[in-house]
């Protein structure tokens, strides 16, 4: 909501130096500069009640709170949404603060605010993300090691990273273990680690009972679960279910100009860790090892339409299915049934 009353500080947050324009209650414009410091913020928004806008990044998260036990009236901007300062031809750190003001001024709605999870949830969530760089980590080892044999002449057998470095090692000639044992040794302390990390996982989803509910789902596993909770954070949040996809970016962008409506790829808004865990889940869904489902029928039904990228459109769609049926569990409870469990509903409603 629109107040004039108050001044509107557009707050740019830089590493070292944060710039800020005030857009004072009279319709005055100032330009200031601050240290990115706790003391220096502290310091300079020591004073009566503002509006301040700030860009969502490394430092909105405690920036944002500080100015809040000050007082003020917090709005963290999502500049991917803000087109205006994110691809301006003009970008400086001075022209966005003065454009965050103003669009602070005029209505917060341009600014797609967000709101930062929990300090308790952040810390849970940081377990999960730490153990997915490790994954990624042994991932470019294990593709560094057969693009080395590979380029010998001598690809390696087809298996999971999981067990990459135990049915490979023996593979190794004595001309390249000075170059791999390292990255081998390294792999083993990979899987030590992570075995550590799942069980980490496993503790803290104990501390979150609703993953219980939405693991119900085959092919969602506690990890997913957990992600998915910690990201959503508050289930009551979103007034439908069916919101739920777009806020992880799974929803289709959309481009309509008259009789124009063309089909668009996903707009990749939200958490992204959050999002590839859907998708991989999906995958499951539909893959050889998922089992039947009305979610599983719906998907591959989907997939045999053909054209172009059909089971890749197919896999984002269930993932889509999935992030609304799992926060349709959470929201309920209620026990999951694969099969027939929409008719179920329906005719409960109906009932």
């Amino acid at each position: 909501m629109r107040d004039t009353t108050i001044e509107t500080i557009g707050c740019d947050l830089g590493d070292r130096t944060s710039e800020i324009c005030v857009l004072g209650a009279d319709g005055g414009k100032r330009r200031e500069s601050v240290r990115t410091t706790r003391k220096a913020l502290t310091l300079y928004f020591s004073r009566p009640q503002s509006h301040v806008v700030i860009e969502v990044g490394a430092h909105s998260r405690w920036v944002g709170a500080l100015l809040k036990d000050l007082g003020h009236r917090v709005t963290i901007a999502n500049p991917r949404r803000v087109k205006l300062i994110s691809q301006s031809d003009s970008k400086t750190d001075k022209h966005d603060a003065d454009l965050l003001a103003r669009l602070g001024r005029v209505d917060v709605g341009l600014l797609a605010p967000i709101e930062h999870r929990g300090p308790e949830a952040q810390v849970d969530l940081a377990v999960p993300k730490a153990r997915d760089l490790l994954v990624r980590m042994r991932t470019k080892l294990v593709n560094h090691v057969r693009g080395t044999f590979k380029s010998l002449g001598e690809p390696l057998p087809k298996c999971s990273a999981e067990s990459f470095a135990r049915r490979t090692r023996t593979l190794i000639p004595a001309s390249l273990k000075p170059a791999l044992e390292p990255i081998y040794e390294t792999l083993d302390k990979f899987e030590e680690q992570l075995r550590q990390y799942d069980q980490t996982i496993e503790r803290v989803a104990k501390r979150y009972p609703d993953v219980d509910v939405i693991t119900q789902i085959n092919g969602v596993g506690v990890l997913t679960g957990l992600v998915y909770v910690l990201t959503l954070e508050d289930k009551n949040r979103f007034r439908k279910s069916r919101a739920v996809g777009a806020f992880l970016g799974l929803r289709p962008r959309k481009s309509e100009s008259g009789c124009n409506n063309p089909q668009l790829r996903i707009t990749k808004a939200g958490d992204p860790f959050a999002r590839r865990l859907l998708v991989t889940a999906a995958n499951y869904v539909l893959g050889p090892f998922g089992k039947d489902s009305d979610l599983r029928r719906w998907g591959l039904e989907l997939a045999k339409r053909g054209g172009k990228n059909a089971k890749k459109r197919a896999t984002v769609a269930v993932a889509r299915k999935l992030a609304v049926l799992m926060h349709r569990l959470w929201m309920t409870g209620e026990d999951y049934e694969p099969l027939g469990y929409q008719q179920g509903k329906t005719e409960a409603h109906a009932a």
